[in-house]
């Protein structure tokens, strides 16, 4: 497993090694010994999954303490353009975003750190999504950012997404209070 930094401090790529033969292919997932090393210690309590059509667009969500998550999130079946922002007040790259394809051929995945903000598009049909997260859903701490905001400038790859309803109503970057 390889686990590479970003340019925002404390997000990482994890790239795992896979085993391909005539059977198909393994990999390890997850590993605490090697996330250890490079001194990311974050106890998962939850996993999520989504299955999205093309062109579902879900994020930029968030969090709040006492229930802010960490997550560590990979694709299994299709692919998105997976997207976070750094909402951390005192970073360095607050109001910076990262932007990776993850997808099932090339078996990436994103350790995304508290302090960020989080969402995908979806680049096929039944896209299968899942999340590991550090902490349990409460809807009461929940936030996000609007998508399409100016600001932020994300060059999503897809035009007219589907969103909820919820997530049209977000506000942008600038007016959040970021309780990080």
């Amino acid at each position: 497993m390889q686990i590479t930094e970003t340019n925002l401090k404390g997000l990482f790529i994890i790239e795992p090694r896979v085993f391909h033969d005539e059977r198909g292919y393994f990999y390890e997932s997850y590993n605490n010994i090697a996330f250890d090393k490079h001194h990311i210690h974050t106890q998962f309590v939850q996993d999520n999954q989504s299955m999205s059509m093309k062109g579902a667009l879900r994020g930029l969500h968030f969090q709040k303490p006492p229930h802010a998550q960490a997550k560590l999130v990979r694709v299994t079946s299709g692919a998105v353009y997976d997207v976070v922002v750094d909402i951390r007040k005192d970073s360095d790259t607050f109001g910076q975003h990262f932007g990776i394809e993850l997808n099932d051929q090339n078996h990436l995945m994103l350790f995304i750190p508290v302090g960020f903000a989080h969402g995908f598009a979806t680049l096929k049909d039944h896209t299968i999504f899942q999340y590991k997260c550090s902490d349990v859903y409460h809807p009461e701490t929940e936030g996000g950012i609007l998508w399409s905001d100016p600001q932020l400038n994300i060059k999503w790859p897809i035009s007219n997404p589907i969103i909820s309803p919820k997530d049209a109503l977000l506000n942008s970057l600038s007016l959040l209070e970021s309780p990080f």
